[in-house]
């Protein structure tokens, strides 16, 4: 589906040089001499590079739709993650840099969904929250509860969270996978 170069937005991906890349950030800028154009921050979705280009409202792109699969998480292998199709039960190993930083928050039996582009898969998504044990927070210094302060704590993941003074190690709690932030306390 061909769209306008000022018609991109965040998430939506496109064919672009012979390549599959996701609009990452968008600006609209309108100078004072000349058209209107929309800068545009790519990532590649096949070796992740970045790219910054400038689209005018003349030019169009084609805009791509990714087929989505259900997949659980099964195991990591090294630097490989291995993903089970939940309809077939194929296999598929991805490398560990396909997830960014949030390959530290994948649990074994996740299910994950995973976007495939002419059966290649492209990127995965973790859901949004997951729950996790701290198991290590520093200890409250006193005094410092007249503004709302944070402190640091480690996840059983080995990911640093920063949390309310009142959360303590051993406190299972929910973060948000993709800003690596605290949510609330589990239930």
């Amino acid at each position: 589906m061909k769209i306008s170069g000022v018609d991109i937005r965040p998430g939506n991906i496109i064919e672009y040089e012979g390549g599959i890349w996701r609009a990452v950030k968008i600006q609209h800028t309108q100078p004072g001499k000349g058209g209107a154009y929309m800068q545009v921050e790519l990532k590649n979705l096949r070796d992740g590079r970045k790219n910054n280009v400038r689209f005018r409202s003349a030019e169009t792109v084609e805009r791509v739709r990714l087929d989505t699969k259900d997949f659980q998480f099964l195991f990591a292998d090294g630097d490989s993650l291995v993903f089970m199709d939940k309809d077939t039960y194929d296999q598929v190993s991805l490398p560990r840099d396909l997830l960014g930083d949030a390959a530290a928050f994948l649990q074994d039996g996740m299910d994950v969904v995973m976007e495939l582009y002419d059966e290649e898969p492209i990127s995965v998504q973790l859901p949004d929250t997951i729950e996790a044990t701290i198991v290590e927070a520093d200890a409250v210094v006193k005094g410092q509860t007249a503004s709302s302060s944070y402190k640091p704590a480690v996840l059983d993941n080995g990911v640093r969270v920063m949390v309310p003074p009142h959360i303590a190690a051993g406190t299972r709690i929910v973060v948000d996978v993709y800003e690596q932030t605290y949510v609330r306390r589990a239930d």
